[in-house]
């Protein structure tokens, strides 16, 4: 009992010390993008203390285009992800033994200390994905942020009516802002749960499995057939 005591330990430590890092790596993610986002801004970039330009030429676009693309690669990505999809496909996993156990004799379903344990793990395991798409999510918002984009446009057009001399090179920066807007729009990618980079398959499994498991829980607590 000792030893499987000491075991249960590790593994457990070991497991809630990569979820740290995960979480400790998104929060990276989100400070790069918080600061990324106040880059066009005069009054947060002095604030801040960084470097501040507006897109009003081409090459200040390519420049902010290239940022962009390099904060998002910045730091470990393959590794996180797997971290990250490796909590998620656990929780699921658990969660869909929770609900065989319900199904099987919901009034015996706590009357066993693995129950117990499961549910622990389950109530750990999701504290720490929701922290995790709490960042993700506020980190793609500000790297998804148009807004940036439309208001550099609108400015275009109001130096076009003062600078009418200077209105072939502002329709150039315009276009490619517009161009820009498209880009960044395309590039986000549709394996994402509230900004967790989800692995297709698990993306699959959850739309499918888990979806299925809740519907037989509640029609068998509720007593009618519900499907999703």
């Amino acid at each position: 009992s000792a030893i499987n005591f000491l075991e249960r330990l590790c593994l457990t430590w070991m497991f809630f010390f990569m979820m740290c890092v995960a979480e400790r790596t998104y929060k990276q993610r989100f400070l790069f993008a918080k600061l990324f986002s106040h880059i066009t801004s005069a009054r947060k970039a002095r604030k801040y203390e960084i470097p501040h330009f507006r897109l009003k030429k081409v090459e200040n676009i390519k420049i902010w285009l290239s940022l962009r693309s390099y904060l998002k690669r910045r730091g470990p990505q393959r590794s996180v992800d797997v971290v990250v999809s490796s909590i998620f496909l656990l929780a699921l996993s658990i969660a869909f033994i929770c609900c065989a156990q319900v199904l099987k004799g919901h009034k015996t379903f706590l009357n066993a200390a693995y129950n117990w344990e499961f549910l622990i793990w389950e109530a750990a395991l999701l504290l720490f994905l929701l922290r995790l798409a709490s960042l993700g999510s506020e980190t793609n918002k500000k790297y998804s942020n148009i807004s940036i984009l439309l208001t550099e446009q609108i400015n275009l057009y109001l130096k076009m009516e003062k600078k009418p001399n200077k209105k072939e090179q502002l329709s150039l920066v315009n276009n490619v802002l517009k161009l820009s807007t498209k880009l960044l729009k395309e590039l986000d990618t549709p394996f994402r749960l509230y900004g967790l980079t989800m692995n297709p398959l698990i993306y699959n499994i959850t739309r499918v499995v888990i979806l299925s498991a809740v519907s037989g829980v509640v029609s068998d607590l509720l007593g009618f057939n519900i499907r999703v």
